[in-house]
């Protein structure tokens, strides 16, 4: 059986980990875990998914007259799990400037009350979002079907929940869970986004949509899809200015279609189509519908 120098690697191993925490200022001292963890929120969310959606998104042997218990056990067991990841999110956010350990709890537990609070009113935002799927798809056989097997949905059902606990103050939770559908289905939305309800994105794979995208009612993209930042501007020191609106706005009934490219704080006006492969960087018309040939056509006038 061939030998390694574990040892040795082991200890190059925490020299680095060791030279990346002095960089960082981070503590030396002992302790349990610093920050939230992404396996936590994977299992969180599969329980929020299940509570949400007993029937089709629960255990296979759940029967309808304990629904509600089932709800009530699983719904308690992912907030408890939900508070412990917000006061490591919130300790960690505290690490350069120390606050009272009981504040920290007191506001992770606030936020996590508001959460929960909020679980039912994104639920209907989410049947929403299936009936638009399904009334939007000739190829979609049912309601269920789309809730079980469209990816669009499921990137909505993390972003839902995420965009939720972003307002709340824990953005690197809502982080890791639109990370978590973004690994699964190739959607990537910033929970930041402001999705308004019956939204539907067909196929998905490769649509992007950025942090201060504002989006109305009863919009549908399809795949390749990109509503990003034209500019990033930097403050005088070079750094990167975070937090300013730099992403589309799109108003309600608007269609975009695979692989157009929105760049910029503009606005996509309510009813536009906006045609495959195109690029576009200003206001368009409610009403309008733009395709390649009529931007280049524009472009020669």
């Amino acid at each position: 059986m061939a030998g390694f120098e574990v040892n040795e690697i082991v200890a190059a191993l925490r020299g680095a980990r060791e030279e990346w925490r002095d960089a960082q200022k981070r503590s030396r001292e002992p302790g349990s875990r610093e920050f939230p963890s992404r396996d936590a929120l994977a299992a969180i969310v599969e329980s929020l998914k299940g509570a949400l959606f007993p029937m089709r998104l629960g255990p296979p042997e759940l029967r309808h007259d304990s629904e509600d218990f089932y709800v009530g056990h699983t719904l308690d067991s992912a907030l408890q799990s939900l508070l412990a990841q917000g006061r490591l999110e919130l300790r960690y956010n505290a690490r350069h400037k120390p606050r009272d350990p009981a504040e920290i709890d007191a506001e992770a537990e606030q936020a996590v009350r508001a959460f929960a609070a909020a679980l039912p009113s994104i639920r209907r935002l989410l049947d929403g979002d299936v009936l638009a799927a399904y009334q939007g798809d000739p190829a979609a056989n049912s309601v269920d079907e789309v809730l079980l097997c469209y990816p669009g949905i499921l990137a909505m059902i993390h972003h839902r929940l995420a965009h939720q606990l972003y307002g709340l103050g824990l953005p690197l939770l809502a982080r890791i869970v639109a990370e978590l559908a973004h690994a699964q289905t190739g959607i990537d939305i910033h929970p930041g986004a402001r999705i308004d309800v019956g939204f539907f994105i067909d196929h998905g794979t490769g649509v992007v949509i950025g942090e201060t995208t504002v989006i109305g009612k009863r919009v549908r993209l399809y795949q390749h899809v990109t509503l990003g930042a034209k500019r990033f501007p930097v403050d005088p020191e070079g750094n990167l200015q975070k937090g300013l609106p730099r992403h589309p706005i799109v108003e309600d009934d608007v269609v975009i279609y695979a692989g157009a490219t929105i760049l910029g704080r503009v606005t996509l006006g309510k009813g536009a189509v906006i045609g495959g492969n195109t690029w576009i960087t200003d206001d368009v018309p409610a009403g309008a519908n733009i395709t390649q040939a009529s931007l280049q056509k524009a472009g020669c006038d």
